[in-house]
């Protein structure tokens, strides 16, 4: 394939903009898929993706128009899914920026398009939405021109629901972005960006060639993994998979070559020629930071092996989750788990659940911990029940997050009073437009992890967005709340709160424990402890309580 015809490139958005219904009247327009087979939101292929209508996992589609071949890749909007969307980008050579005309820039709008400028990508701007009455496409093209720098009259109307401008942007796509470049005599580099498990296939990886050929029945080398694999089947999805006898340099498709064992074909694996390797892998990707830890156990203990198997599996898929095996009295073995996000835990869960028929049970999210021993030791702790004893230790530090937060002014002083209320130190606070305010945090991650994306949206009737980032560590005040029932320590209920919050939580936990525990034959007291010291006390009473009153 000539390659000054390719066009590589993701659409990105912040969440709802229309990324996924852009990509339907794309495929529409270009034939890739038939009227009558046609459905809406035709690339979320999970269930959980219908159900939610959200975008889980980029998925990439070849299509032609007027001569080119696109290679396009829909990518998730929700901040926990960001790095999807890195992974994208490194198989691209541009993108297309989509924002709502009703909305305007949003968080994860900024977000993304940092994130293409860092990968040196073309941007193509397209304003949506120009059908609703609400849409005001001349004040918020003026609002992308002020904050993000693309002149205002190269911005596109589009309407994906309609169809309106779309053809306008395919020829924009390929009057903007760059064809690849890439050596077709060169020795074989392909990159893996996605993969998944089939049960009958093996593992089917998502792959761009960046030089040489991938042809059909040769032998590769998989220079990371160090293995040898024979190619059974290349293609390219238009949608549906399609063999071709090779992929060139600057083509986007997938491979099957038979692979069983899921560690050979992770994200950023460079594939070459086993006779005719190329001379360095390519740089591939960094490996995602998990954010928020929990355990999962299975119920029927005989599930651990496997739920190590679909871990496994999953993993290859979904390459941003961590885990390591772990055992709790209470749940017997399971794994701790590390995931980007709340939502990004509720989602591998629910997957592991119905990809795999598993019953699981989640402990409460916690997140890392790096404490200093008094003998001068550096551990990190994302389990409470591994903290060391309040005498061994001399500091802790917990990780901060720089919480950026887009919202019209009128919000302004209820997000304050959030922000402030857990913990947070404002850094700086912007006015985007007369009418629309970016304010600045710094705010502790365990703050962050359990309702504050919630609370966000209630106070601000869903008009705030929010995105984040890692700031590093910071000491402070923090002490390990023990729940005992009946006197004996139940580890999965042990979290790590801030000394000022710690006798409110622990009330309030056995508060709550004092409702769920079923009545047993004697009263159960339910107690909250920092070390040895009780903090807080309830009793879950017997079942006779109040018989002998009769």
């Amino acid at each position: 394939m000539e390659l000054a015809k390719i066009r590589n490139f993701s659409i990105i958005a912040h969440i709802d903009h229309g990324k996924s219904t852009l990509s339907d009247r794309i495929l529409e327009l270009t034939g890739a898929v038939e009227a009558r087979d046609m459905k809406a939101q035709y690339l979320d292929t999970m269930d959980l993706e219908r159900e939610r209508g959200i975008t889980i996992k980029a998925q990439n589609v070849r299509v032609d128009w007027k001569g080119h071949t696109y290679h396009l890749i829909d990518t998730p909007g929700h901040v926990d899914f960001g790095y999807e969307v890195s992974r994208s980008l490194a198989a691209c050579e541009g993108v297309v920026l989509v924002v709502d005309a009703a909305q305007g820039i949003e968080a994860q709008t900024l977000a993304n398009c940092y994130l293409a400028l860092e990968h040196d990508l073309e941007i193509v701007a397209a304003l949506n939405k120009i059908d609703l009455p609400a849409a005001e496409p001349d004040r918020y093209a003026a609002e992308i021109e002020n904050i993000l720098g693309i002149p205002a009259g190269e911005i596109l109307r589009i309407s994906a629901k309609t169809g309106e401008g779309v053809p306008e942007l395919l020829d924009a796509i390929a009057e903007r972005i760059p064809a690849p470049v890439g050596d077709p005599d060169a020795e074989l580099q392909a990159l893996i960006f996605d993969s998944q498990f089939d049960q009958y296939r093996g593992v089917v990886s998502s792959v761009r060639v960046m030089n040489g050929r991938l042809s059909s029945g040769s032998r590769l080398y998989f220079m990371q993994a160090r293995a040898t694999q024979d190619v059974i089947e290349i293609g390219a999805r238009r949608p549906a998979n399609t063999p071709v006898a090779e992929l060139g340099p600057g083509e986007v498709g997938y491979l099957i070559a038979g692979i069983k064992d899921v560690a050979e074909a992770r994200s950023g694996e460079t594939v070459t020629m086993l006779n005719r390797q190329a001379p360095e892998p390519l740089p591939g990707y960094r490996d995602p930071k998990a954010m928020v830890f929990c355990g999962l156990y299975p119920i029927d203990g005989d599930d651990f092996e496997n739920l190590r198997e679909s871990l496994e599996k999953l993993k290859l898929n979904d390459a941003s989750v961590t885990y390591e095996p772990e055992s709790s009295g209470a749940l017997g073995f399971g794994f701790r788990c590390g995931f980007l996000g709340l939502l990004h835990m509720e989602i591998v869960k629910e997957r592991l659940e119905r990809e795999f028929n598993l019953a699981l049970i989640a402990t409460a999210p916690s997140v890392a911990y790096r404490v200093t021993r008094t003998d001068g030791e550096a551990i990190t702790v994302d389990n409470p029940a591994d903290l060391p004893p309040t005498q061994n230790i001399d500091f802790i530090e917990e990780p901060f997050f720089r919480v950026s937060i887009v919202t019209p002014k009128e919000y302004t002083g209820t997000l304050m009073d959030l922000c402030q209320s857990r913990r947070g130190d404002m850094v700086k606070l912007e006015y985007l437009s007369p009418e629309r305010v970016e304010l600045h945090y710094l705010i502790p991650l365990a703050e962050v992890v359990v309702d504050f994306f919630d609370q966000m949206k209630s106070r601000t009737q869903g008009y705030a967005s929010l995105d984040y980032e890692l700031d590093g560590y910071r000491r402070s005040d923090l002490v390990r709340v023990d729940l005992l029932l009946n006197g004996i320590p139940a580890d999965a209920f042990s979290t790590i709160v801030h000394r000022e919050r710690s006798f409110d939580y622990g009330r309030r936990m056995c508060e709550k424990l004092k409702e769920l525990i079923p009545r047993q034959m004697f009263d159960v007291p339910i107690q909250a402890a920092i070390g040895g010291k009780v903090i807080a006390r309830e009793t879950a009473p017997s079942e006779f309580y109040g018989l002998d009153m009769i």
